[in-house]
């Protein structure tokens, strides 16, 4: 074959061999991708199922905390009030934690009333007809104009408190009652968004069993919200001073 005709020939031929070798590398850029998209699957489909779907599949293997740290209290009686929750006959009295809080409450009753403070109770009723008279221990009892009937946790809403707490310029609010993961969390949140300085003494309020005082205690301490728990101090009424 004549010399021109061979390098047209190869000419010819090399379009085809580039566009062969082109197909080669798109093909083998395809491959990597889908393997490197299914090696990523593999990964996440490994550490997902290594891992529990929800903490009812942990459930058993949850730890507790650490427990809560307890600070010593001086408060100012004229800008402090008292609240006692739900102290009444027909849950209390049904409680042996509650009946062993009394004897508390009582204390720290006294030393606030001796001080000055404000004190507000809630009474709460299945027919909503709660009075004084429900109260579960007479020692601590209110007066006219220091109580609502109010059957939340959050004893701000549908009652006169607050304005009872502005009205007295109160600072810091003391809470007891029972439950504590009801008014504890309820009401002790409540006042700690509203600005209040929030105390709770661990030995006056109650639940029906150790664990929610536990799970109410940590939260109110650290679980919670950084805006109820900046203003929440922990401590028993015997570290609290007026």
């Amino acid at each position: 074959m004549p010399r021109k005709a061979r390098d047209k020939a190869r000419t010819e031929r090399r379009p085809s061999f580039d566009k062969s070798k082109e197909s080669t590398m798109l093909n083998m850029r395809t491959l990597f991708r889908a393997t490197a998209a299914a090696a990523t699957m593999i990964i996440i489909t490994f550490a997902a199922t290594s891992l529990a779907a929800d903490i009812l599949d942990d459930w058993a293997t949850a730890k507790a905390p650490p427990p809560i740290e307890l600070k010593p209290v001086t408060l100012e009686g004229p800008t402090t009030a008292l609240l006692i929750l739900d102290m009444m006959k027909m849950n209390c009295g049904a409680r042996p934690r509650c009946v062993a809080t009394v004897p508390n409450i009582k204390k720290l009753h006294e030393a606030a009333r001796a001080a000055g403070a404000m004190v507000w109770y809630s009474f709460v009723g299945s027919d909503g007809k709660a009075t004084t008279a429900d109260q579960y221990d007479p020692a601590f009892t209110a007066k006219d104009g220091e109580w609502a009937r109010q059957n939340g946790p959050d004893k701000f809403i549908g009652s006169n408190l607050e304005e009872k707490l502005k009205g007295r310029g109160i600072k810091t609010v003391i809470v007891c009652g029972t439950s504590f993961q009801g008014v504890g969390i309820g009401t002790g949140g409540g006042a700690a968004q509203r600005g209040y300085k929030v105390i709770i003494p661990i030995d006056c309020l109650s639940s029906e069993d150790p664990y929610m005082e536990q799970y109410a205690a940590y939260h109110l301490f650290k679980g919670g919200p950084a805006g109820v728990t900046s203003q929440v101090t922990m401590t028993r009424t015997t570290m609290i001073k007026f």
